[in-house]
């Protein structure tokens, strides 16, 4: 599988101003092949081949595109196909997408490369802390080693991008072979398999009765309405609302990376922990648009968390299942009746069997209860699985965020 290693790059003066030339030019050829693209007859619209066959035309016609390499250029068109592939896929799934937009300064901000023969990578600087690398028309530069750096040989791809924020980073993506297998569902026992409710109050309510807190960013959000405050009184375009602007880049980036490490460490305790993780999946997007808690919900990031619940899953050898939300919190958990309930109602209490638990926690075991049936280890539809899910649970473990974000582990 395919495994992306980020590392912070300084890049001298004159490299930097090379590296952000290059990728200006390469912004204009991607709005170029996207123009070329729409303006083509609907049945006959090129491929990404047809549009790397033009590339010679264009760069007679406009010297300046013949300028960044030859082979970024041709990634940058792939991508607006790649892109293309992504939008068809949505639209018949039922999503409302429009086209792919022009791109202004500014807007579009990496280089990506994916032949050997285009970087080269130096070990050997004298400093342990810092490797350097070398990306073709663009020049020699460094990159912190805060971890093991690849050699050339065993990097597929190399992407360079400069954030908002002023800072350059390089991804190094790479394929990892020896990955552990998942263990044979056969083999798997009840007391390995977990079944997660989202939420908002809780960001997780797990169907081992643990529940770990939503992360408080209410610190971090205000520091960055305030620098949004200062952007306003800025003059748009001068040098002062150049330098405010970065810094209400600082201030969203440290939100976002709180919300990154806080999931990173959260789906790695996931999956080492259990053999199978069992989760929701969320259509966040309709959920956004219509609830009063949009911009919590926003902040949960849950399709981020899904989506790393999945990677890590395939990186350390664990089932990871999403199932069909619908349902999971009227239905009880012992006698599958379904019950509806406002959601301020925090307790489940069945009128068929009379089994009371908290709500997250019936959530938590029929979504497990989801997840065994489709890999094929539960019962039928009238029998849901309670040997994996006992009707009684002790007094639920809460976990605040502070100690997931800080230890690494809820347990920890």
């Amino acid at each position: 599988m395919k495994h992306t290693l980020r590392f912070r790059a300084y890049l001298p003066d004159d490299v930097e101003s090379e590296a952000w030339h290059h990728i200006d030019i390469l912004r204009q050829i991607r709005n170029h092949a996207v123009r070329d693209y729409y303006n083509s007859d609907y049945n006959d619209r090129p491929s990404d081949y047809d549009q790397h066959n033009k590339l010679t035309a264009w760069a007679d016609r406009w010297p300046t595109f013949a300028e960044p390499s030859r082979h970024a250029a041709q990634q940058a068109i792939t991508q607006i196909h790649s892109d293309l592939e992504t939008l068809q896929e949505r639209r018949e799934n039922g999503y409302n997408v429009g086209r792919l937009q022009w791109q202004g300064n500014g807007e579009f901000r990496s280089v990506s490369y994916n032949q050997p023969r285009r970087w080269n990578v130096d070990h050997n600087t004298g400093d342990d802390r810092f490797v350097r690398l070398r990306l073709e028309k663009i020049g020699w530069f460094n990159i912190r080693a805060d971890r093991n750096v690849p050699s050339k040989d065993e990097i597929d791809e190399v992407i360079l991008k400069k954030e908002s924020t002023g800072e350059w980073y390089v991804s190094l993506v790479t394929t990892v072979e020896d990955t552990p297998e998942k263990p044979s569902l056969s083999e798997v026992k009840p007391e390995d398999c977990v079944g997660a409710d989202l939420g908002i109050t809780n960001y997780i309510h797990t169907s081992k009765n643990l529940s770990v807190a939503t992360l408080d960013l209410s610190d971090e959000y205000d520091r960055y309405a305030r620098e949004q405050r200062k952007l306003a009184r800025k003059e748009h375009g001068s040098n002062n609302w150049e330098k405010q602007r970065q810094q209400v880049a600082r201030a969203k980036r440290k939100i976002k990376r709180k919300v990154e490490d806080f999931q990173h460490k959260l789906t790695t305790w996931l999956v080492k922990k259990y053999d199978v993780v069992a989760v929701e999946d969320l259509d966040v997007k309709p959920m956004l648009e219509t609830s009063q808690n949009a911009k919590s919900k926003q902040d949960a990031a849950w399709s981020q968390f899904i989506e790393l619940l999945e990677y890590k899953g395939e990186l350390h050898g664990t089932h990871v299942e999403t199932v069909e939300p619908r349902g999971t919190t009227k239905e009880c958990s012992v006698c599958g009746v379904e019950t509806a309930k406002p959601i301020w109602v925090r307790e489940h209490s069945c009128p068929a069997c009379g089994h009371k638990e908290d709500r997250d926690l019936n959530a938590a075991k029929n979504i497990l209860t989801r997840g065994l049936r489709q890999l094929g280890l539960g019962q039928s539809e009238s029998t849901p699985v309670q040997t994996a899910l006992p009707t009684f649970t002790p007094h639920r473990e809460a976990v605040d965020a502070k100690r997931v974000v800080e230890a690494g582990s809820p347990g920890a």
